[in-house]
């Protein structure tokens, strides 16, 4: 599978697919925002680090995926839950390299500036999530 920027999916997404996914993401910051408020950073942050925006994209594909199939005359339940399983297996590997970001941060941000510290955990971020796309690929194939 090729990692590929489609420019058109931009204009076939409707406004109330870009407000479900801004309503997921601001309720998953504002609450850990609260829970940062009462019970510290520590705490907050683990919250903060829920993927806000997967749970309103995995069921925004499966349901895209199940209306392009019924438009072409197919009852296919099926397929649009693994797209959506798809995206789950990218978000998983993406959730690695956050990993990796966040053990960076951790340990550059006491001695380094922020900028250069987010700049070095940015750049490991990327290596990571392409190093473990290429290994899915090897392994997995496509």
């Amino acid at each position: 599978m090729r990692i590929e920027f489609d420019v058109s999916a931009l204009r076939r997404t409707r406004w109330h697919d870009y407000a479900l996914r801004f309503f997921f993401g601001g309720a998953v910051t504002a609450a850990a925002g609260l829970i940062a408020k009462q019970y510290g950073p520590l705490v907050g942050g683990l919250f903060l680090a829920f993927p806000a925006i997967f749970p309103a994209s995995a069921t925004l594909v499966q349901k895209h995926e199940t209306e392009k199939k019924r438009k072409a005359g197919i009852i296919d339940n099926g397929r649009g839950r693994k797209a959506a399983a798809l995206d789950a297996r990218g978000a998983k590997l993406g959730c690695v390299a956050l990993v990796c970001f966040a053990a960076a941060l951790w340990r550059l941000l006491p001695r380094w500036s922020a900028a250069a510290s987010l700049g070095i955990a940015l750049a490991i971020w990327l290596a990571v999530a392409l190093v473990a796309w290429r290994l899915r690929q090897l392994h997995f194939g496509n």
